[in-house]
C-alpha cells in the first residue's frame, strides 16, 4: 500500500470502473490507492471502515446560487455550503447573479472571493457573466480563473443582469470562442415568452402556460446556430423541454460543441402535482407534465443530457407568495438533491453509478475539474459522499440547512440518507454535525 493517514473502507465503493469492495488510501487529501477491501493498513494511518454503506465521490454542483453578498438574507455562503455537505455535494460553482455585485468584472469577482473565503464549508468556484455591455471584462474575467459565463436570452428577474439578444449573444460568443471559454446559457426565447398568455394568479395550470415549450424550443436552436457560427463551447442550463431533444441530439452528431444539463426538480416532481398557490415549486423554465418528464430521464439515459445540477435559487418566504405570476422563481435543493434523484433513479432502474456519472464525474468535466473531482480514482482530491441507499427519512424543512427553509419537498419520504462527507480527507459533516468551514476557492484550470 502507498503511503497513507487515512484508509476509507467500504463493501461498496463506486469508482470509475464499477462497484467493488475497497480500501481507498489517502495521503495529504488526495486519494494514493483503491486497493482490495481487506489490503492491510499501513503503520500510522487512521482506518475509517463505514461498513455496508456507499462511497461515493462527493457531487459537484455546478449550478447555485449563493446570493452573497448583496442578497445575503436569501442566501449566503455559510448556509449555502453547509446544506451542500448535509447533502453530500462536496464541490458547488457559483452563479454570477442574485449577489450584488454580479460577477460580471474582475473587481467584483474579488468582492465574491473575499466574502466566501473563510465562510465555505465546501470547495467553492465562480461562474462570470456575460451582459450586452462586457464585452471587455470576458477575456481578464477568464485568467482571473471563473469557470465560464452566464446568459440569459429572456430577462434575468433581475435589474443588474439584463438579458443578451442574438446580436449580443453573438458579440459575447465570438469572444469567448476567441479563447475556447465556455458560455452557459439559460436558453427561453422572449418573444415567445411576450406572446404566452400571462394570467397570474394562484393556477399553476396558467403559470406553465406562460413558460411554454416553444420559447425553450426556439432558444436552444437559436444557441446552436451561434455555437456554428463561431465554434464555440455552449452549455443549455436547467432544460426542462422534451422537445428540444432532437434538436440536441442532431447537433451534437453533427459536431456542435453543446452540453446539456437539467436538474432533479425536472427529474422528480410533475406539473400534475404542483398545488394551486404553491409557488415553492415555481421554477423558471418550468417544472411540466409526467410526459415530457419520461423523455428527460430518456435523454440522460442515452447521454443526450450530460448531468443533473441543482440550479438551487432560494428566496426569503415572502417573496413565495401564492401568485405564480410575481412569486420568485427559484427552488432551493442543495442538501436534497442526491436523494431526491436516487429515489426517482431507483424505480426507474438506474444505479448510483449512474447518479455518478450526472452529478459528479460529468459536472466535474463540465469545468475542467475532471482530474481533481468527480472520481474515487488515485490523484484525486479525496472527496466522498457515504451513503446509506436504503435508508429513507421524510423531509422536515426544519431540518434544512439553507438559509430560508421553503422546499418543494416538504412531507416526501426520500431513499438516501448521507452518513458523512468528507473534504480532502477530513470529515466536515457526520450525522448532522458540521466541522469548522474547511472549503478551497477553485479557479479555472488553465
Amino acid at each position: 500500500m502507498s503511503q497513507a493517514d487515512l484508509v476509507l473502507r467500504s463493501t461498496r465503493v463506486i469508482t470509475p470502473e464499477g462497484v467493488r469492495a475497497a480500501s481507498v488510501a489517502v495521503s495529504g487529501g488526495t486519494i494514493t490507492d483503491v486497493l482490495p477491501h481487506d489490503a492491510p493498513v499501513p503503520e500510522g494511518a487512521r482506518l475509517e471502515d463505514v461498513g455496508d454503506h456507499v462511497v461515493l465521490p462527493g457531487l459537484v454542483d455546478t449550478h447555485v446560487h449563493v446570493n452573497d453578498p448583496g442578497r445575503t438574507e436569501w442566501e449566503g455562503f455559510w448556509t449555502a455550503t453547509r446544506a451542500a455537505a448535509a447533502g453530500g455535494i462536496t464541490t458547488l460553482v457559483d452563479m454570477p447573479l442574485n449577489s450584488l455585485p454580479p460577477t460580471t468584472t474582475v473587481e467584483n469577482l474579488r468582492v465574491k472571493q473575499r466574502v466566501a473565503a473563510d465562510k465555505a464549508h465546501v470547495d467553492v468556484g465562480f461562474w462570470g457573466g456575460a451582459l450586452p455591455d462586457n464585452v471587455k471584462d470576458l477575456r481578464p474575467l477568464h485568467e482571473a480563473g471563473v469557470f465560464g459565463f452566464k446568459a440569459f436570452l429572456s430577462p434575468s428577474g433581475v435589474d443588474e443582469f439584463p438579458h443578451l439578444d442574438q446580436e449580443q449573444l453573438a458579440r459575447s460568443l465570438a469572444e469567448i470562442a476567441a479563447f475556447d471559454g465556455l458560455l452557459i446559457v439559460h436558453a427561453e426565447d422572449p418573444h415567445h415568452l411576450a406572446a404566452a398568455p400571462q394570467q397570474g394568479g394562484p393556477r399553476y395550470a396558467d403559470f406553465l402556460a406562460s413558460r411554454p415549450r416553444d420559447a425553450e424550443d426556439t432558444a436552444v436552436a437559436a444557441l446552436i446556430a451561434q455555437a456554428k457560427r463561431f465554434d464555440a463551447r455552449v452549455h443549455v442550463l436547467h432544460l426542462s423541454s422534451g422537445d428540444a431533444l432532437p434538436l440536441i441530439a442532431e447537433a451534437r452528431a453533427q459536431g456542435v460543441r453543446l452540453t446539456v444539463e437539467t436538474c432533479p426538480h425536472y427529474l422528480t416532481l410533475t406539473a400534475e402535482e404542483v398545488p394551486d398557490g404553491a409557488s415553492e415549486f415555481k421554477c423558471c423554465p418550468p417544472i411540466r407534465e409526467a410526459a415530457n418528464q419520461d423523455l428527460l430521464w430518456q435523454a440522460l439515459a442515452d447521454g443526450v443530457i450530460d448531468c443533473v445540477v441543482t440550479d438551487h435559487s432560494p428566496s426569503t418566504a415572502d417573496l413565495k407568495t401564492d401568485d405564480f405570476a410575481t412569486a420568485w422563481g427559484g427552488i432551493a435543493g442543495l442538501q436534497l438533491s442526491l436523494a431526491a434523484m436516487w429515489t426517482a433513479a431507483r424505480e426507474r432502474g438506474h444505479g448510483l453509478e449512474d447518479i455518478v456519472r450526472w452529478m459528479s464525474a460529468n459536472t466535474s468535466r463540465l469545468v475542467g475539474l475532471q482530474a481533481r473531482k468527480g472520481a474515487v480514482a488515485p490523484g484525486h482530491d479525496a472527496d466522498f459522499a457515504v451513503l446509506a441507499p436504503d435508508e429513507t427519512f421524510t423531509v422536515d424543512p426544519a431540518g434544512l440547512q439553507h438559509r430560508n427553509r421553503v422546499t418543494a419537498y416538504a412531507g416526501k419520504t426520500l431513499y438516501g440518507v448521507v452518513k458523512s462527507t468528507w473534504l480532502r480527507g477530513e470529515r466536515i459533516v457526520a450525522d448532522g454535525a458540521f466541522t469548522d468551514p474547511k472549503g478551497q476557492l477553485l479557479t479555472r484550470t488553465p
